[in-house]
């Protein structure tokens, strides 16, 4: 799906795509950190209504009830059309050596070939996260790779 991308001065980016009936969906993502879900019919964005506003932390809940399951719909269908790919959990433990230090210094995907896709932390899910992000005792991190990558980010994450 193409997505536009068109940059409103003083105000923040614009986020433009057509859904399935061709009708045009638009996100604005304000400077102040609000969103604004619009849609418009035609080529005229200026003739766009809004259909609802979201502050940051709204809009951060909804993008994970959306991409929560579609990231692990996607996981699962790659894992069946790549062979030797698979998906796999580690918890990081309490008593493990990573719990409370950055993701970045297990420096797992360096040491294992296999990737970090995802931090489930309770209800809350972190998609791509970054080498900062503090692991916590209870995160369960979901890791693609070889079957032998997998165990070896559980070995590392575990101690």
């Amino acid at each position: 799906m193409d997505v536009n991308e068109v940059l409103l001065p003083g105000v923040g980016m614009r986020y433009e795509f057509a859904n399935r009936e061709g009708d045009r969906m638009c996100v604005v993502a304000r400077r102040t950190g609000d969103f604004e879900l619009m849609v418009y019919e035609g080529a005229d964005p200026d003739e766009a209504r809004v259909v609802f506003r979201l502050t940051g932390e709204e809009a951060d809940t909804l993008a994970e009830i959306l991409g929560a399951p579609r990231i692990a719909e996607r996981f699962a269908d790659l894992t069946k059309e790549v062979p030797g790919l698979s998906a796999g959990q580690v918890e990081v433990r309490a008593a493990g050596p990573f719990a409370g230090r950055p993701l970045g210094e297990t420096r797992a995907r360096t040491r294992t070939g296999a990737s970090i896709v995802a931090v489930v932390r309770g209800e809350e899910v972190i998609p791509s996260p970054g080498p900062g992000e503090l692991l916590q005792a209870g995160d369960v991190l979901v890791v693609i790779g070889t079957r032998d990558g997998i165990s070896a980010v559980e070995q590392i994450i575990q101690g």
